[in-house]
Formats: C-alpha cells, sequence, structure tokens
C-alpha cells in the first residue's frame, strides 16, 4: 500500500502539471494516479474474497478427506 501511494504521489505532478507540454503529459498522468488507484482499490477487495472462497473449498474438501482417513486409523487401533 505504501508502494502504491509513493507512486501515486509521484505521478500527482504529471496529473496536474501546468506549463509548456502539460497537454501532452496530462494524460499520461491521469492514467498512472487512476490505473494505480483502481488496482489498489480491486487488490484490497479481491483478495480477502478470494482468501475466503480457498477457504470454504479446503473446509469442504477437507472434511471428505477426512471422513475417508478416520475409518483407517480406528480399524488400525482396534488390533
Amino acid at each position: 500500500m505504501m508502494t502504491t501511494m509513493a507512486a501515486l504521489f509521484g505521478g500527482l505532478p504529471i496529473a496536474l502539471g501546468q506549463g509548456a507540454g502539460s497537454e501532452l503529459r496530462r494524460p499520461l498522468g491521469i492514467a498512472i494516479v487512476g490505473g494505480l488507484l483502481v488496482s489498489q482499490f480491486l487488490t484490497l477487495y479481491t483478495t480477502p474474497v478470494i482468501y475466503l472462497y480457498l477457504d470454504r473449498l479446503s473446509q469442504r474438501f477437507g472434511s471428505r478427506r477426512r471422513r475417508k482417513r478416520q475409518p483407517q486409523i480406528e480399524h488400525a487401533a482396534a488390533e
């Protein structure tokens, strides 16, 4: 997050600049700042969702593996 903010603040002078040639540099600055903001927000919102999804999948498939392994362990303990 700090890296994104550093790059964002570094791109602000390009996006907000005035003077000769600024009409050519401004679209680049806006694209940089906008892209960094969008990617940061997407990362902050999608990463927890993906972790929750993978956790639910591991719980679903992990419980099936445990059910299959438990009878073998109990059978070995009975002997």
